[in-house]
């Protein structure tokens, strides 16, 4: 019998598989492989860092401020106001590593971060907001929980990578960003990472006064007044929800032991 080879199918070379299926499974594949690699490159770029010398990094920031921060007059007597208590918090912190500094962000919106080199910043919107001293010193004593906990450099890390992500995927210089992605990762503490600040920053408040009476009441108000809810946007997402902080704080003051009530400190503005 003489043999006759089959023909080859036309289509042999056409996948069953509908063109768009493929191309999404190809997309969410090498989407996926993307995202692994960026997050082994934070978790590498953030231990590094968690590993620089508080002094190397103080250095390296020492005169450094986001350029998209409009600060106010340094004759503001709020400034100097708010550096000579972020001074006595400190000073409670007895090897601190750092020569805290503060800036006035000429911005509505509520808001106080951690910077890397010593450098808080607090909004004139949040100072707006504390009705004493004692709420304002919780505020700053939270901050400067981070950088005992060193949690900055960690979001710094996530900073850096997503900057030059969107600097690959834009083209655009990484000049350019200005605060911008690092600001969002600088902020975005774990849950743990801002209990833990909260924690040292109300010890600091008792260390100071004694007694942390007020020192959530800033909470207690956003938590209070629905009215309030639109204008700490920002805080709050950037910050544990206040009624969250209420709670874990009150409990924390009631297991050491410390006054809940005392003599309040009027802002000297």
């Amino acid at each position: 019998m003489k043999y006759v080879p089959k023909q080859a199918r036309e289509d042999v070379n056409v996948s069953d598989t509908h063109p768009l299926v493929e191309a999404s499974t190809l997309f969410v594949g090498l989407s996926a492989i993307f995202v692994l690699m960026v997050m082994v490159v934070v978790f590498l770029v953030e231990l590094a860092l968690y590993f620089i010398p508080t002094e190397k990094e103080a250095a390296l920031f020492r005169n450094w401020l986001p350029e998209d921060i409009v600060t106010v007059s340094p004759v503001d007597e709020r400034l100097y106001q708010t550096q000579l208590l972020l001074d006595r918090l400190a000073f409670h912190w007895g090897d601190a590593p750092y020569e805290f500094r503060v800036e006035i962000d000429d911005s509505g919106d509520p808001n106080a971060m951690a910077l890397p080199g010593g450098l808080i910043v607090v909004t004139t919107g949040l100072l707006d907001e504390v009705e004493t001293e004692n709420e304002l010193a919780f505020v700053l004593g939270h901050e400067l929980g981070h950088y005992r906990n060193r949690d900055h450099l960690r979001a710094l890390g996530r900073g850096i990578v997503f900057s030059l992500v969107y600097t690959v995927m834009t083209g655009r210089n990484v000049s350019d960003i200005g605060i911008g992605v690092a600001d969002l990762t600088l902020r975005s503490f774990s849950r743990k990472q801002e209990l833990a600040a909260d924690d040292f920053g109300l010890e600091l408040v008792y260390t100071q006064y004694g007694h942390v009476d007020q020192a959530w009441r800033l909470f207690e108000r956003w938590d209070e007044d629905e009215d309030s809810v639109l204008d700490v946007v920002g805080y709050m997402s950037t910050h544990p929800q206040p009624k969250d902080r209420i709670e874990v704080l009150a409990e924390l003051a009631r297991s050491k032991g410390w006054p809940l009530s005392g003599d309040l400190t009027e802002l000297r503005w």
